[in-house]
């Protein structure tokens, strides 16, 4: 089955209005000559403040070449939740995905597998897709149990869901120990874990399911790394966090991954 690559920029809490707009641009005028058969789908992920302007600037790209992510949600339509943000205030800015899970939201912000889980149906329910993330610190990589731990991950993220659902959704493996460090996941291990990831899909919810869900690679990916990541037989893109702040980066990257 051809899966679609996807390369995701998540800026995390970098970059104000002003400065959101501007890398926007600068990623847009380097894509925008490039031939859009081949180019994977580009997703953006600014701050909540800039998705406006983000969008706005997005939209001069034409043809959906870069599509809106936010870094977040909460599963509560609306309430006493001070800080949080809901899916209806996000789609107001035409959102098409929405990171959940990521390691930094579980180790600095208490973020719970139940919590992701339940993230994940709303994200579905209102006809948006959900990145999930999973990943292994260095300790549990360093003990052994880094299947054992992503598998738990994976299976109470997809609890519930439809098959159809989860053909719908996004996975991120990103091995904490990579993420912001300059180290990288070797490629062959990059993609066996993944291989493992599709194969806890295929048990919760059906090898169609398994086949045709897209699992990206995340943990300081760079231009120097991406065509042997992206030659690997299971990865389908990537999750880029520092390398996405800067548009000749993060264009080259793109241009990585157009050998899919």
């Amino acid at each position: 089955m051809t899966r679609k690559p996807i390369i995701a920029g998540n800026w995390k809490m970098h970059n104000n209005c002003a400065q959101s707009k501007e890398l926007i641009k600068g990623i847009r005028e380097k894509v925008d000559g490039l031939d859009i058969a081949k180019l994977p789908e580009i997703v953006v992920a600014p701050v909540f403040t800039s998705l406006g302007a983000v969008n706005e600037e997005i939209c001069h790209c034409g043809c959906g070449r870069i599509k809106l992510a936010a870094q977040n949600v909460y599963y509560e339509a609306k309430g006493a939740f001070t800080g949080e943000i809901a899916i209806d205030m996000l789609k107001d800015f035409e959102i098409s995905y929405i990171i959940i899970g990521h390691s930094e939201r579980r180790q600095y912000f208490g973020e719970t597998d139940e919590m992701i889980n339940k993230k994940a149906k709303v994200i579905l329910d209102n006809g948006i897709i959900p990145i999930i993330c999973c990943g292994e610190t260095l300790e549990q990589r360093e003990q052994g149990v880094t299947d054992a731990h992503i598998a738990k991950q994976i299976s109470e993220a997809l609890k519930g869901l439809s098959a159809d659902e989860v053909k719908k959704s996004v996975i991120a493996y990103e091995p904490i120990w990579a993420i912001g460090t300059g180290k990288t996941c070797d490629s062959t291990e990059a993609n066996r874990v993944i291989k493992h990831i599709r194969s806890v899909v295929e048990k919760e919810a059906g090898k169609e399911a398994a086949d045709a869900i897209r699992i990206l690679y995340g943990g300081s990916v760079k231009p120097e790394t991406i065509v042997e990541q992206m030659a690997q037989s299971d990865i389908d893109g990537a999750l880029v966090g520092g390398a996405s702040l800067k548009a000749d980066s993060f264009a080259e990257i793109v241009k990585g991954a157009m050998a899919k």
